[in-house]
């Protein structure tokens, strides 16, 4: 079998095309519609980022694009490739970082835990997270635990997790929507700078339109559910970009009064309209595969529950898994 981690070389940006995707839950007199022929593609080592009225779907059709739950009908294809399930290439963060990170593991055995269950050698695996704890700056603080960092260090240990796995596409869901304005602006730049570095492609969902024109190369506009994609703006602003001085121009303000105008006007049209598979796909993290990298989304569950807890420690080598909630680890593989 060939070695599919044949080094810590620069992964080449991937093109995602959608093709034609609907969901549909339920089924007679139940059935619910939250997508509606969706079709998309992204440009290699692309910023994408999507925005749309509130409960249109938009993480309905990141988890039919990420392989995590499967489109009624269309396709979806990774460089070429049918996307069936998550695919190597690709690595998902979700929003809410109190669950995507394992309380019991430090956070060098949360970003390392993907990487071990890929079947990935010691060496190399440890090597890859100290490059990715650094690369979102939270060198030095490899062996402390999720509950001993505050909400923008989790969700950067959450990125760097996405980043060790050495993805060509980066997925995002609302990454920033539940930390402060301040520490939102500083993971905005966090996520410019490692974009611009290792040139990924990333599709980035989110509800803040200032978010969406400061980062994307386009904006795409998804309408009231059942969604489709009712415009793509393009984002003709400079970059390297700043938070202060791209967001005083008046291109700024123009492209944001563009977005919002769009999403006001698919709000308005789309009042009183039930919530897409409100109870079956929660917007939140909370399900199997919520807050992992794509590639682990089966193997580690991100609640801590039972057979969850047991399936992960399974996974999960000594020098990972504390003894206790003091801090202290066993003693490390030889």
């Amino acid at each position: 079998m060939p070695d599919p981690f044949p080094g810590t070389h620069r992964p080449r940006a991937s093109v995602l095309d959608i093709d034609g995707v609907s969901k549909t839950y339920g089924t007679g007199s139940e059935a619910f519609q939250a997508i509606q022929d969706v079709t998309l593609t992204t440009e290699p080592g692309e910023l994408l980022c999507i925005v749309g009225p509130s409960g249109c779907g938009k993480t309905t059709l990141l988890r039919c694009v990420s392989g995590l739950m499967p489109a009624t009908t269309g396709r979806v294809e990774l460089d070429g490739d049918e996307v069936t399930a998550p695919p190597r290439p690709m690595a998902l963060v979700f929003q809410d970082y109190s669950r995507s990170l394992l309380p019991w593991l430090d956070i060098a055995g949360n970003v390392t835990l993907p990487l071990k269950a890929a079947g990935m050698p010691r060496t190399k695996r440890i090597e890859l997270a100290h490059d990715a704890l650094k690369s979102v700056g939270l060198a030095g603080h490899e062996h402390k635990y999720p509950w001993q960092l505050s909400g923008g260090m989790q969700q950067r240990a959450a990125i760097a997790r996405a980043l060790a796995y050495e993805p060509s596409i980066l997925l995002f869901d609302e990454p920033f929507a539940s930390v402060d304005a301040q520490t939102r602006a500083d993971l905005e730049d966090l996520l410019l700078d490692v974009w611009e570095r290792k040139r990924l492609t990333v599709l980035l969902v989110t509800h803040d339109i200032d978010e969406a024109v400061y980062l994307a190369d386009r904006v795409v506009v998804l309408s009231a559910s059942p969604t489709h994609v009712k415009e793509v703006i393009p984002v003709d602003l400079p970059r390297p970009r700043d938070q202060i001085a791209t967001k005083e121009r008046p291109e700024f303000a123009h492209l944001r009064a563009t977005v919002f105008a769009s999403i006001k006007a698919e709000s308005s049209a789309g009042a009183g309209t039930p919530f897409a598979g409100a109870a079956a796909v929660p917007d939140d993290t909370s399900g199997s595969a919520a807050g992992t990298p794509s590639a682990g989304a089966a193997a580690v569950p991100d609640d801590t529950s039972g057979s969850a807890a047991g399936r992960a420690e399974s996974a999960i080598s000594n020098e990972e898994l504390p003894d206790d909630a003091s801090g202290t680890t066993r003693e490390q593989e030889k």
